[in-house]
């Protein structure tokens, strides 16, 4: 029977430019070693740009990196922990902290550092757009246009009303698109307003879907249907209250793999950061790496 308890031995890095990263590093470190967690090494990394070869270099010499930020800093490492028995774990240290979400971990230091120390390992998927992989969620459509130009000091104080305020900003010139999705067996042809690529149910911190799972083997793309911008409004208003309709104006498929375009060709946010452009490949990554879960 395989051991899914966590390790002792860990490597803590830490995204100090996430909304709580660096008020919360020294914090952490003495939580940790409070809770028993030995720190073989602790990094509080202020340029983002660097953070994946620190991780790269933290798994190679532990078998648990813990890495504090928000869910672009994890989706940004998570590639090094594929293929190599290293344990992820997560501090939720960010705005929307979907990818917490979806894992059920607290979103408070002293829960999610009470999971890395009494939890236990379980294997997830991973999406993956082209080669890229990804914790949560993707999306195309107005949230890249907000990820890529809200300003920091907004979404750091803030927090997600300021992802509102700048949304209803952004929506202002949005225009809807063309949306083609081939699963192999059918094409898919429809007018959109945004899509998301879900592996699991939370996206800008709401739950989004009561299908999408991150331990299921599929991937769902969730499409918002038609070309009315106050329904796009409508369906996050009704997402984020649990509204009996809030699926009225959205189509989902289910699958392993589908090839998506869009008329133009649109950015891709991939939790949180713009990273790629379409027409793209999506696909899932069954039981791609192990994290630290309750």
């Amino acid at each position: 029977m395989k051991n899914n308890s966590l390790p002792r031995d860990a490597i803590l890095v830490v995204n100090a430019g996430s909304r709580k990263g660096e008020d919360q590093f020294d914090e952490a470190k003495a939580k940790l070693a409070e809770a028993g967690i030995n720190l073989l090494d602790a990094k509080a990394v202020e340029n983002p740009d660097n953070i994946q070869e620190i991780v790269r270099r933290a798994i190679q010499n532990a078998p648990m990196v813990i890495v504090g930020g928000g869910d672009g800093s994890l989706s940004g490492v998570v590639d090094e922990f594929v293929g190599t028995g290293c344990v992820f774990a997560i501090l939720p240290l960010g705005t929307a902290n979907s990818s917490a979400r979806t894992l059920g971990l607290p979103l408070d230091l002293e829960g999610a550092i009470d999971v890395i120390a009494h939890g236990h390992r379980k294997p997830i998927d991973l999406g993956m757009i082209d080669d890229d992989y990804f914790v949560n969620a993707a999306s195309l459509g107005l949230s890249p246009i907000i990820g890529e130009t809200v300003p920091h000091d907004l979404k750091r104080y803030l927090g997600r009303f300021g992802y509102l305020f700048w949304a209803l900003k952004c929506l202002i010139g949005f225009r809807p698109f063309r949306l083609m999705i081939d699963d192999g067996a059918e094409k898919h042809a429809l007018w959109s307003t945004e899509v998301r690529i879900l592996n699991g149910p939370y996206h800008g911190g709401l739950e989004l879907s009561d299908d999408a799972e991150i331990d299921s083997g599929q991937i769902v793309i969730q499409a918002v249907v038609g070309k009315s911008k106050i329904q796009l409004m409508w369906d996050w208003f009704a997402k984020a209250l649990k509204l009996r309709d809030r699926n009225a104006n959205t189509r989902e498929f289910s699958g392993t793999s589908f090839h998506l375009e869009t008329i133009p060709k649109l950015k891709i946010s991939i939790d949180g950061e713009v990273l790629a452009t379409t027409p793209v490949q999506v696909r899932v990554a069954k039981d791609a790496i192990e994290v630290a879960c309750p």
